[in-house]
């Protein structure tokens, strides 16, 4: 189990022969930005640059040398480049987009989902340069963001967890005597990011000798970061999402779940609601433990606590 942060629902959209719809712009009482830069590329930036442009938001492109001629930097209102076609030198270049924001005069950081939507430093940057970011604050994106961390708060809320080493683990030496104590199979799995990047299945000494490096060594190609925890690997479990709001005022809500256990390279495939395998009671507890972990945390926005259910 851990808490996820997303500035805006995921969903999965299937290929279907409906004509798309356009339903006008987007009305709202409520005040928005006049500029927002998207932090991300591919199909997450479409998707924000076209709800940005709905509710009448200009918008910022960042890209990398590889996506010079993208379409998401063609649709938004400006772009700027980055940094070259690897992801530590350009979209997770903290300096370059922070002078890509300064430039352009946005006011506000869409994270997307991936490279810097869970780095509680950059977020902390954009606050003390009067920047706001579309998602939680810098203190419970610290605590919730990082793997090894949130594990340590999710016990403190009763909240049940995988099985595991609760610190950083030093080096593969130290990964091989965490495995052994707690017996294989194993999962290496990188404490920051996310998106299935940075994990590693091992069943035996050998396995997490090397699956510590690739694992490391994904993890700092990807998220800047390339501290590994260490816990059981639960064979052929149900992966199971809860989804939270919170407000910021002390009020959280969660909603039904999400059945995502069909799954490519750690991705979900098909995310299907309700789920056939919960019952009203153990829905019911999952869903008081999401809240309960928001709540410790002082959680705001929306987000998703992931339950892997055996």
């Amino acid at each position: 189990m851990y808490l996820k942060r997303f500035p805006l629902i995921r969903s999965r959209l299937l290929h279907t022969t409906a004509p798309a719809r356009y339903f006008g712009p987007c009305k709202t009482t409520e005040p928005t930005f006049d500029k927002i830069l998207i932090a991300n590329r591919g199909e997450i930036a479409c998707r924000v640059i076209r709800t940005a442009k709905r509710m009448g938001i200009k918008t910022v492109a960042v890209y990398s040398d590889a996506d010079a001629n993208s379409l998401f930097v063609r649709e938004a209102d400006e772009a700027f480049r980055v940094g070259p076609a690897p992801t530590s030198q350009s979209y997770l270049n903290v300096e370059a987009i922070m002078d890509a924001i300064k430039t352009s005069g946005a006011q506000a950081v869409h994270p997307g989902y991936g490279f810097l939507s869970e780095n509680a430093g950059f977020v902390k940057r954009l606050d003390a340069a009067g920047v706001s970011f579309i998602g939680p604050k810098e203190y419970a994106m610290a605590a919730m963001g990082d793997k090894i961390q949130s594990k340590i708060i999710a016990k403190e809320a009763g909240v049940n967890t995988i099985p595991g080493y609760d610190g950083v683990v030093r080096d593969a030496e130290h990964a091989v005597e965490i495995a052994e104590d707690i017996g294989y199979p194993v999962m290496l799995k990188a404490s920051a990011g996310g998106g299935g990047k940075g994990m590693r299945i091992a069943h035996s000494a050998s396995e997490v000798h090397e699956g510590f490096k690739l694992a490391s060594d994904e993890a700092q190609s990807s998220f800047g970061d390339n501290r590994i925890l260490v816990e059981k690997f639960i064979e052929e479990p149900r992966h199971i999402e809860i989804q939270i709001i919170a407000d910021g005022q002390g009020n959280v809500l969660w909603l039904p779940e999400r059945e995502c256990s069909i799954q490519r390279r750690n991705q979900k495939v098909i995310e299907e609601a309700p789920s056939t395998h919960l019952d009203a009671d153990t829905r019911r507890k999952m869903g008081e433990q999401a809240v309960a972990l928001a709540r410790n945390v002082g959680y705001n926005s929306a987000g998703t606590v992931e339950f892997l259910v055996d």
